[in-house]
């Protein structure tokens, strides 16, 4: 087991009476050291309930103005890398009451036997009495997840981590200042072959959550705008060939090219979109975390199958239903083609 500190990180932002009952039960347990973050609360309105946490033993960190839940915690990382030099790593939690100290613990020693994963706090959504809105978004945050990313996880939105000094080194320059960090930080454990730990705690919420800051609408745009890269890359790449298609195959057929003209018309389209695709996937969306050689090697391989059962697919298609428009055939295979094509371009060519 690990030796050091592992200070339990509470990024607050005009909190009420829930933080002082925390962090004096943190201090009976002795769960220490303790970091607040006031992220802008107002001194006039709050100052008292962050001076009450300082005085149980808490140490204070604010920020001048509201910067949201992302800043917050960057600014946790950098006050605890600097200044823990036997640095385990660090457990957030929520200041509105919704995790125990007994589940906070609890993520601490997972952690303590785990520095070099990310240890979540997962809740049970299935039972009685949860609000709808917490059941529907991180429901449906899972499933996006594991539908783009191929990660399986329970509790998306949970406050409640435990994260290594190492992955928290990484996480200072991470994208995102509010809501959406969380996100981003789930994200990173593929991209960084980082393991999660789930672990299973209470499923509490008080008053409705009515306390939370968090926006169902604003924040789910947020966070989903991490997969728009995804979209929109393929999706213009996707138009882009449909377009030449369309184009190869009026000029081939004025070219009283009669016999495989649709194959003729796939090759050249698909392969501008292709160029077109993997500079956009390597430069932008994957951001070149694998060799560009050996990335494009893999990925011209995928668009000469991909290229070659579309070609093949639209051919056959249109031979059986010849009044409809090739381009009408094709829309239909290229959409299963893309959901191919993505599973394998994420496990694959980008791995």
């Amino acid at each position: 087991m690990s030796k050091g500190a592992v200070p339990v990180i509470i990024p607050a932002y005009e909190p009420d009476e829930k933080l002082i009952k925390l962090v004096s039960e943190l201090v009976e347990e002795k769960v220490e050291p303790i970091v607040v973050v006031d992220d802008g609360s107002g001194f006039a309105e709050y100052g008292r309930i962050f001076d009450e946490a300082r005085k149980l033993g808490a140490v204070v960190l604010r920020n001048a103005v509201n910067m949201g839940k992302g800043r917050a915690l960057k600014h946790a990382f950098n006050h605890c890398l600097n200044e823990y030099e036997n640095l385990v790593g660090v457990v957030t939690a929520d200041s509105d009451g919704q995790h125990s100290v007994k589940d906070i613990k609890k993520c601490r020693e997972v952690l303590t036997d785990n520095c070099d994963a990310l240890v979540l706090g997962v809740r049970d959504f299935d039972g009685a009495g949860i609000p709808a809105r917490s059941v529907f978004g991180n429901k449906t945050t899972s499933r996006v997840m594991r539908i783009f990313l191929g990660l399986k996880i329970s509790d998306t939105q949970t406050g409640l981590r435990g994260i290594g000094a190492h992955f928290m080194r990484y996480l200072l320059t991470e994208k995102g200042e509010r809501f959406e960090f969380e996100m981003n930080m789930l994200i990173a454990t593929k991209e960084r072959d980082i393991r999660i730990i789930e672990v299973p705690i209470d499923t509490i919420y008080l008053e409705e959550n009515r306390s939370s800051h968090f926006n169902p609408l604003r924040d789910s745009l947020r966070i989903y705008a991490v997969f728009f890269e995804f979209l929109l890359s393929s999706t213009s790449s996707s138009l882009l060939d449909m377009l030449l298609f369309g184009v190869f195959c009026a000029l081939f057929t004025r070219m009283h090219i009669s016999v495989g003209y649709i194959m003729l018309a796939t090759v050249f389209a698909r392969v501008i979109s292709a160029t077109y695709n993997f500079l956009i996937n390597y430069e932008v969306v994957f951001k070149g975390k694998k060799e560009r050689s050996k990335a494009a090697v893999s990925y011209f391989a995928l668009a000469v199958v991909i290229m070659l059962i579309s070609g093949f697919a639209v051919t056959v298609g249109h031979s059986f239903f010849f009044m409809i428009p090739e381009i009408c055939i094709k829309v239909p295979v290229d959409c299963l083609l893309f959901l191919l094509s993505f599973y394998v371009q994420r496990e694959f060519v980008y791995a």
